[in-house]
């Protein structure tokens, strides 16, 4: 869940930059008057506009900004589904392409074809940001866990950042704890909850918007918004609303590190320390446990066993020194998203970009007449 697809909305930035190359720039060319002036033919100029245009587009959106669309629902109530919003990629320093072979403005797979040659793949390199990721920020980046697929094609997700390079994390009864303190709650989080009724039937009119499971004829499990709790909690027929948690001690299969020895679930996780560049950890089965996933898939290493000893790209090694930087991504909808609970770290050669302005939202669920969600249009992130 969350994916965020690339929204080509790059037209009204190219539209401005072709017109720009239609300008005479000949003042700046000392003229040779024994030369007759050679005029450029109409399909001449436009085949020279649409490169430049595409061309500087492209430096544009690789260096500076990009547009995205909020397909799901893992950020709401902060980010809704049908926001388009901005982002900036200058914030953390604009990572540089890793497959520079592709076809601008497009998915990796379209129409069952890659818009990208992965044969020629460059390190990763990013240019100098104004700041670093930060606790609490909104950051795109593209999903560790689509292994086998270059970095910068693979899936692209918005979340928010709970834990940073060094942190030690800890989840209890869904409440973020870092290096020991209480984490903020963002101001419009979601989570669901245990609605007990005394057994009417529901208005589904008023419920409508909202993700419900029923687990009995008088028990239901619900997401509802901060701001339409009050209103719930007065409608006939509701007894009683508590949130709903999984028990400590409750062993998710799906939950990282995906090993019963770690017996942790979407609420009730950790400790565990988020790997920083130049952190020294020990090997043994338990931070292999933890730490492979960084160290093989993300860093390129190979670990392995020989006898009782832990082997390091076919040699025999007592610790492991990271090499980059990882942060700790989740959703803002507690209960409806895929995040780092699921999959694990994310890489700082994976992050692309901080979220700051939603510049336009429809909501899919209206009709055409009211789908634009007019106080949402150039609305700041946070």
């Amino acid at each position: 869940m969350g994916c965020v697809k690339i929204f080509v909305t790059n037209y009204l930035l190219s539209n401005q930059i072709g017109n720009f190359a239609f300008m005479n720039w000949n003042f700046l060319k000392k003229k040779d008057k024994t030369k007759p002036a050679v005029k450029k033919s109409k399909v001449r100029e436009w085949v020279d506009a649409l490169v430049f245009a595409i061309v500087a587009a492209t430096i544009i959106r690789g260096l500076l900004f990009s547009a995205y669309a909020i397909p799901s629902g893992s950020m709401e109530g902060t980010e809704l589904t049908g926001d388009y919003l901005f982002v900036s990629k200058m914030s953390y320093g604009a990572r540089m392409p890793v497959t520079p072979l592709s076809v601008p403005f497009t998915e990796p797979v379209m129409y069952g074809m890659k818009t990208y040659f992965g044969g020629w793949q460059l390190g990763y390199h990013r240019l100098p940001g104004f700041t670093s990721v930060k606790k609490g920020d909104i950051v795109v980046f593209n999903k560790p866990s689509e292994t086998g697929t270059p970095i910068d094609q693979r899936t692209t997700l918005i979340k928010r950042c709970q834990a940073t390079a060094g942190d030690t994390l800890t989840i209890v009864n869904a409440q973020v704890y870092i290096n020991g303190k209480a984490e903020p709650n963002a101001p419009k989080a979601q989570t669901s909850y245990t609605v007990v009724t005394d057994g009417q039937q529901l208005n589904p009119d008023v419920f409508q918007d909202l993700v419900i499971n029923q687990m009995s004829p008088t028990t239901y499990e619900m997401i509802i918004p901060v701001d339409e709790m009050a209103t719930i909690k007065s409608f006939a027929g509701i007894k009683s609303i508590t949130p709903y948690r999984v028990p400590a001690g409750t062993y998710q299969s799906e939950v990282f590190p995906n090993n019963p020895k770690f017996s942790w679930n979407q609420d009730n996780f950790g400790p565990l320390v988020i790997p920083k560049k130049g952190m020294t950890i020990p090997l043994n089965d338990s931070t292999i446990i933890l730490y492979n996933r960084a160290i093989e898939n993300y860093e390129g290493n190979r670990l392995g066993r020989q006898g009782n000893k832990i082997t390091l790209n076919g040699k025999v090694a007592a610790t492991y020194t990271f090499q980059m930087d990882y942060y700790w991504m989740m959703g803002d909808n507690r209960h409806n998203s895929l995040d780092s609970r699921f999959w694990g770290y994310v890489p700082e050669d994976h992050v692309i970009g901080k979220a700051v302005i939603t510049f336009f939202s429809t909501d899919p669920n209206k009709d055409l007449f009211h789908k634009i969600r007019w106080s949402r249009i150039l609305r700041p992130i946070n």
